[in-house]
């Protein structure tokens, strides 16, 4: 087996990957469903985007800078994807969805609880249909237990899961990362069960409903929180820009005024920090030697680094670390991490083809690289609702363009 080529982000990406020739059926709106979504797509899947007639996602509209009136979280979270209008509640277009289903192998969903079983869409409908059709459902809380059917947005998923809590300083009230990570939490686990769910079926020749909950996806990666809790009694709580006990990983002044964060908390990795220090002598100090001395003495030793690290340039101190094995980085901005060498060498920074601006926005890059069957960015999110109803309806389905453009008139598409 021979290493894989290094990744040239100049080269036009391959048309297809993992899930070329997979379809997937997206109903709902805003973050959750459409970016675990749009993590299908980003591997290869046909992603057909379904909107109510006069009802756009309002994530069209969503994104804090603005360009001739359009904004841009659309790009990323709908890219590769094409869009087409239904409205499910007219009988006329719960049949064409059912066609749909019939063509497709994933739907995502992320209504609330009960929302397509009122549309008679549920998952026993559907299975009748399409008995290989794998339906992910993706809600705050779940589509069982007593908190079922309330609304869940990721900002309170984040605080009943406990998730909030652990964010900021001990003395002060938590803080949200300034994204929505409950919901793209609940979308990456959505598409990892998708996958999964595809494999079986592979297997056994049936779909399943794959259930994924906003406040369980910001549980589910709480590290050891619960068993600490259950064996010993800790409630663990913020620790602001540190973790209790972890030494030393922290933030560290340099002369310049910027930040660096600096993790050498593994014993071997503390010796070389102490060595480009000029102190080897700490390494063996019985109040640093081990990792639990480190951490009861975190105080003492966070201080001594950072009046070491106040003399150093950022950028030197960053290279000198770098050469001697220490875990070392910037604390960068978006301005100076679209810049970052490493990112562009690997693809990470992209650029979109935004049909709504007529030219490139630069979006994040694939995740993960597969050597096969790479993934890519082969569109920017539909410019307007219903941009391939034509190409959906009447070239997918065969339904000839005369219903199609009735069905518009009557508010069906």
């Amino acid at each position: 087996m021979t290493d894989a080529a290094p990744h040239d982000p100049t080269s036009t990406p391959a048309p297809t990957g993992a899930l070329d020739g997979i379809r997937v059926l997206e109903l709902g709106s805003l973050i959750a469903g459409p970016f675990g979504a749009r993590l299908l797509g980003d591997m290869g899947a046909d992603v057909i985007k379904i909107e109510a007639p006069g009802r756009p996602d309002p994530l069209r509209t969503w994104g804090q800078a603005e360009r001739d009136g359009h904004r841009f979280l659309w790009t990323v979270y709908a890219r590769n994807k094409r869009a087409v209008t239904l409205n499910l509640r007219d009988p006329r277009g719960r049949e064409l969805f059912l066609e749909l289903v019939d063509t497709a192998d994933i739907i995502v969903e992320n209504f609330r609880p009960g929302t397509l079983e009122k549309l008679d869409l549920g998952y026993e409908t559907l299975r009748d249909r399409n008995r290989g059709i794998i339906l992910v459902r993706v809600s705050g809380y779940g589509q069982t237990g007593p908190d079922a059917t309330k609304a869940g947005y990721a900002s309170v998923a984040e605080a009943v899961s406990g998730l909030r809590h652990l964010n900021g300083y001990p003395d002060q009230p938590p803080p949200r990362l300034a994204l929505s990570l409950g919901d793209t939490l609940a979308g990456m686990f959505a598409a990892q069960g998708a996958l999964a769910a595809l494999y079986r079926r592979s297997v056994t020749g049936e779909g399943q409903v794959v259930d994924t909950a906003l406040n369980e996806a910001c549980v589910a990666i709480q590290e050891s929180t619960i068993p600490d809790y259950d064996m010993g009694g800790v409630v663990r709580g913020p620790s602001g820009t540190r973790l209790a006990g972890i030494a030393p990983s922290n933030i560290y002044p340099t002369v310049d005024g910027s930040m660096v964060v600096i993790g050498a908390n593994q014993d071997t990795v503390f010796g070389r920090l102490c060595a480009v220090m000029g102190r080897p002598e700490l390494a063996t100090d019985p109040r640093y030697a081990t990792h639990g001395a480190r951490g009861d003495n975190q105080d003492e030793l966070d201080d001594l680094i950072a009046d070491w690290t106040r003399t150093r340039d950022r950028d030197e101190l960053i290279a000198d670390l770098s050469a001697a094995g220490v875990v070392v980085g910037p604390i960068n901005t978006v301005a100076e991490m679209i810049t970052d060498p490493q990112l562009i060498a690997r693809g990470m920074i992209v650029d979109h083809h935004d049909e709504r601006i007529g030219g490139p926005v630069k979006g994040p890059g694939i995740v993960p690289l597969m050597c096969g069957t790479p993934g890519s960015v082969r569109s920017a999110g539909p410019a307007v609702p219903g941009q391939h109803n034509h190409e959906i309806y009447t070239d997918l389905l065969g339904h000839d363009a005369g219903s199609t453009e009735q069905l518009r008139r009557d508010g069906v598409v």
